[in-house]
C-alpha cells in the first residue's frame, strides 16, 4: 500500500478481528500452477516424483533400508506379544557344559544324542526336529544311525547344502551329510531343511524361501501347514515373555539341557519325565557361546533384565517360526496398489503442508498431526497383524519433506518473484531503502491514519494541457510518462514518497511512512532539482515537432497531515491529508503570479539547511486568510546578492522606506531582467510596512 496506489483487497478481506484472512488452500493450489511457469513447474512435478518413489520404494533404497529396517525392529519389539510359556515345544539343548563334560566341543557326542532320542522316543513326543547337520564321521555313528532308524516318533534331520548356504558348509560335508541320511531314513526319520535367510544387516525378520532341491522347511515339517502359506516368506513373529514378577521372566519357550534325557531311565524315570515333553514338539540343537547366534529385531535393543543386546540361537528362531505357524499368525503384507497411494498421499500431504495460509499455532498443529501419524500409524498397523516389513515409515517421512520442499520452494519463488514485484511497486513511490524496510516490517506503513510532520511539494507543468490538445494520443502518453519518470526519479532519489500523480502535477512528500533526520534538506533539494529537470524537460522537447510548454512551477511547505490509508473496506490509497497539503498547492500556484519557479514556505525555509534561499515577501495566497512568508531557491546568485534582496525585503517589514528605496534602487538596476526580483520590488512597493501582497 504506497502512496498514490490503489490496491483491490476484495478478495482476501481481512477477518472480522482485524488480521488478514487466510487464503483458501484451493486458491492457493491454483495460483501456484498458474503463476508458477512451465520449466518451474516441470522441474516441481520432476521433484514431487523422486519423492513419490522414495515414499514407495525406499526400503529398496540403500540409506533409507537402514532407517527403515531400524523402524521396523523397533515396531517388532514394541509390539511383540508378552505372553506365557509355549506348551505346546520344548528345547532340548547342548551347551557348552554338555560339551565340556563330554570332551567333544564339536560335533555333539552322538552316543549321548542317540541316548536321549531312545528316551525321548518313549515320552510320547507329537514330533522331534534335530537341528544338528551331521556332516562327518564319527567313532560312535553306528548307534545313532540304529536309534534314527528305529524311532517311533516321527523326526526330522537337519539338511543343508552348499548351494544355497555355502558358508556354512562345503562340498565334502554335504555329500557326507546325503550318505548318512540315507542310510538312516525311514518312514519316521526324514530330512528337514534348516535354512535362513538374515537381511545383509545379518538380522533374521522373514521366513526363508524354500528352494525346490531342498526338503520342507522344519517349521513345515513338523506340522501341518495350510497351502496357501506353504511357501509364506513374510515377517517372523517374535515373541517376548511376560513378567511373571518384578524382576523375573519365564522363557517363551521351555530350555532343557540333553543330559536330562540322556541318563539311563527306567519306566518309572521316564514316565516321571515323560511330563515335560509328552504331546510336543521337540526341538534337539545346540545353545553355545559364538556359535549358532543370531541377530533378530529384537537384538536391536537391549535386554530389560540383563542389559544386553540379546542375541537367538537358531533354534529359537525355530521355535518361533512353528509358533506362528500353529497359531496361523500370518502377517500379510501391504498390498502393493495401496503402498503406492499412500505414497502418493504423503507427498501430496507434505506439499499441501507448505501451502497452509493459517494462524501459527494450526499450521504448527497440522504439522504435529502429520508427524504423529508417521509415528504412530505403522506401529499401529503393525500390531494389527499386517507384515511391515515392506511398510515404508522412513520414506512416507522423506517423502513428505520432499513434497514440502518441493511445493514450498515452487511458492516461494512465486513469492519472491511478488515480493520482487512489490517492492518494484513500492519503489515507483518510495525510496529503495525505505521499500525494503517496509518489506521487512509491514507494520511500518500504518494501516491507518496517524498524524505526522511532513514536507509536501506540488509541481505542475505549464502549457500541457495545450499541448495534449495538438498532438496525438499516443505521443501525449509519452510525452507524459518520460517526464513523470525524469521527476518521479528525482523525489525518490531524494527519499520522497510519491503520494500521486494528477494528470502532470505530481505530489509528493517527506517524513512518511518513514521519517529521517534529512527530511528537510532532501525535499528542498528535490524541489530545486524538480524545476531543473523541467527546464530540461522544455529544451529536450524543443527539438521535437510539438508546441512548447511553459516551466515546471513547484510548491514546499511543513506541516502535520494524517498520513495513511484511506479508502473504503475493498480499495485503500495510502495520501496524506491536511493543510499542509493544501498550502504546498496554493505555493505551487503562486509561483505565476510571482513569477517564480519554486517557492518555499518560511516554515520549510527554516528546517531546509540551504543558504542559497532568496525572501520573496509575504504574500497572502489564494483561498488563505493567514499571510505566509515565501522564499525561492537562487543558487545563480552570489552571496552577496542574495543578501542585498534580502536586506530590501527586511527594510520593507522595518518601515525603513530610505534603506528600501536605497536597496531597491541599486537591486533594481542590478536585477533588471529579472522579473521576479522587479516583481517582488513592485509588490513591496505597493504595500506598507508588513503588509502582504494578496494573490488573486
Amino acid at each position: 500500500m504506497t502512496g498514490g496506489q490503489t490496491i483491490d483487497t476484495s478478495p482476501d478481506a481481512p477477518a472480522s478481528d482485524g488480521s488478514p484472512a487466510a487464503v483458501p488452500l484451493r486458491k492457493r493450489v491454483r495460483r501456484l500452477v498458474m503463476q508458477l511457469g512451465p520449466s518451474r513447474m516441470a522441474a516441481t512435478i520432476a521433484f514431487l516424483i523422486v519423492a513419490v518413489l522414495i515414499a514407495r520404494f525406499s526400503w529398496e533404497l540403500p540409506l533409507a533400508r537402514d532407517a527403515e529396517r531400524a523402524l521396523y525392529d523397533a515396531r517388532a519389539t514394541a509390539m511383540a506379544p508378552h505372553v506365557g510359556q509355549d506348551k505346546r515345544i520344548v528345547m532340548v539343548t547342548y551347551n557348552d557344559e554338555t560339551l565340556f563334560n563330554t570332551g567333544i566341543r564339536s560335533p555333539l557326542d552322538r552316543t549321548l544324542l542317540a541316548n536321549a532320542l531312545a528316551n525321548l522316543d518313549q515320552m510320547g513326543a507329537k514330533a522331534i526336529g534335530i537341528d544338528i547337520v551331521f556332516d562327518s564321521p564319527r567313532p560312535d555313528d553306528p548307534l545313532l544311525k540304529a536309534q534314527l532308524r528305529a524311532m517311533k516318533t516321527p523326526t526330522w534331520l537337519a539338511y543343508a547344502e552348499q548351494g544355497s548356504n555355502p558358508n556354512t558348509i562345503f562340498y565334502e560335508q554335504q555329500k557326507y551329510l546325503e550318505a548318512y541320511q540315507a542310510e538312516v531314513v525311514t518312514d519316521k526319520t526324514k530330512p528337514t531343511s534348516v535354512l535362513f535367510r538374515t537381511d545383509d544387516d545379518s538380522v533374521i525378520r522373514n521366513w526363508p524361501d524354500r528352494p525346490k532341491n531342498l526338503p520342507p522347511l522344519m517349521a513345515n515339517a513338523l506340522a501341518p501347514v495350510d497351502p496357501a502359506h506353504a511357501n509364506y516368506q513374510g515377517s517372523i513373529r517374535f515373541l517376548v515373555p511376560a513378567r511373571a514378577a518384578a524382576g523375573q521372566e519365564e522363557p517363551v519357550f521351555a530350555n532343557i539341557p540333553i543330559d536330562t534325557f540322556a541318563m539311563p531311565m527306567d519306566a518309572d524315570m521316564r514316565a516321571g519325565f515323560s511330563e515335560l515333553v509328552k504331546g510336543r514338539y521337540v526341538l534337539i540343537g545346540g545353545d553355545i557361546i559364538d556359535n549358532d547366534q543370531f541377530n533378530t529385531p529384537l537384538s536391536r535393543f537391549t535386554d530389560a533384565i540383563t542389559g544386553q543386546h540379546e542375541t537367538m540361537i537358531g533354534l529359537e528362531v525355530h521355535a518361533h517360526m512353528l509358533a506362528q505357524q500353529l497359531d496361523r499368525a500370518w502377517a500379510n503384507p501391504v498390498p502393493g496398489p495401496a503402498l503406492w497411494v499412500l505414497a502418493v498421499l504423503v507427498v501430496l500431504a507434505g506439499g499441501l503442508t507448505s501451502l497452509i495460509d493459517l494462524r501459527a499455532r494450526w499450521v504448527a498443529l497440522a504439522f504435529l498431526g502429520q508427524m504423529a501419524f508417521f509415528l504412530v500409524f505403522p506401529f499401529w498397523v503393525h500390531s494389527r497383524g499386517i507384515d511391515t516389513t515392506t511398510l515404508p515409515a522412513f520414506g512416507w517421512a522423506i517423502g513428505w519433506l520432499f513434497g514440502y520442499a518441493a511445493v514450498g520452494t515452487a511458492a516461494r519463488t512465486i513469492g519472491a518473484r511478488q515480493r520482487a514485484f512489490a517492492q518494484s511497486a513500492l519503489g515507483k513511490y518510495l525510496p529503495a531503502d525505505v521499500a525494503a524496510q517496509i518489506m521487512r516490517d509491514p507494520d511500518q506503513l500504518s494501516l491507518h491514519g496517524e498524524r505526522r510532520n511532513i514536507f509536501c511539494v506540488f509541481t505542475d507543468l505549464e502549457g500541457f494541457t495545450k499541448l495534449s490538445h495538438a498532438v496525438t494520443p499516443e505521443t501525449v502518453a509519452r510525452l507524459l510518462n518520460e517526464y513523470l519518470d525524469r521527476l518521479s526519479d528525482i523525489v525518490l532519489d531524494h527519499g520522497g514518497t510519491i503520494d500521486k500523480f494528477v494528470g502532470d502535477a505530481v505530489v509528493a512528500f517527506w517524513g512518511a511512512p518513514l521519517s529521517r533526520p534529512d527530511d528537510g534538506p532532501q525535499a528542498a533539494a528535490a524541489a530545486l532539482a524538480m524545476y531543473e529537470a523541467g527546464e530540461k524537460f522544455r529544451i529536450d522537447l524543443a527539438a521535437e515537432d510539438v508546441p512548447p510548454i511553459g516551466m515546471t512551477r513547484v510548491g514546499l511547505h511543513v506541516g502535520d497531515a494524517i498520513v495513511g490509508n484511506f479508502g473504503g473496506e475493498g480499495r485503500i490509497q495510502y495520501t496524506a491529508l491536511g493543510d499542509s497539503m493544501n498550502t504546498a498547492s496554493r505555493l505551487e500556484a503562486a509561483n505565476k503570479g510571482l513569477k517564480t519557479g519554486v517557492l518555499v514556505s518560511a516554515e520549510a525555509a527554516a528546517r531546509a539547511g540551504r543558504d542559497d534561499l532568496v525572501p520573496m515577501g509575504r504574500v497572502t495566497l489564494r483561498g488563505r486568510a493567514q499571510p505566509v512568508d515565501v522564499f525561492t531557491p537562487r543558487p545563480d546568485l552570489t552571496p552577496e546578492q542574495r543578501g542585498r534582496i534580502a536586506d530590501l525585503v527586511a527594510a520593507h517589514a522595518a518601515g525603513d522606506k530610505n534603506a528600501f528605496v536605497t536597496c531597491a534602487t541599486a537591486i533594481q538596476a542590478e536585477f533588471g531582467q529579472d522579473p521576479s526580483i522587479l516583481f517582488l520590488i513592485e509588490r513591496l512597493t505597493e504595500t506598507e510596512k508588513g503588509e502582504s501582497y494578496v494573490l488573486s
